[in-house]
């Protein structure tokens, strides 16, 4: 099923634009609050990883 004729006219070219910049902007938001909350996300990951050790080494020493 074709959606459109070559070439395409005006208004199709200019939609097909709008859905692309469309498209970027949401990936690029994406992107920018991906890294914006990277920091906190690796503080809970070590966080975890030393409760983790510290929670296993007390359960071995008690033996």
């Amino acid at each position: 099923m074709v959606l459109w004729s070559y070439p395409p006219r005006p208004k199709m070219l200019a939609v097909s634009v709008c859905f692309f910049v469309a498209g970027a902007s949401l990936f690029a938001a994406g992107v920018h609050l991906s890294f914006a909350n990277i920091g906190p996300q690796q503080d809970r990951a070590k966080a975890r990883s030393k409760f983790i050790k510290d929670r296993l080494k007390k359960l071995v020493d008690d033996d």
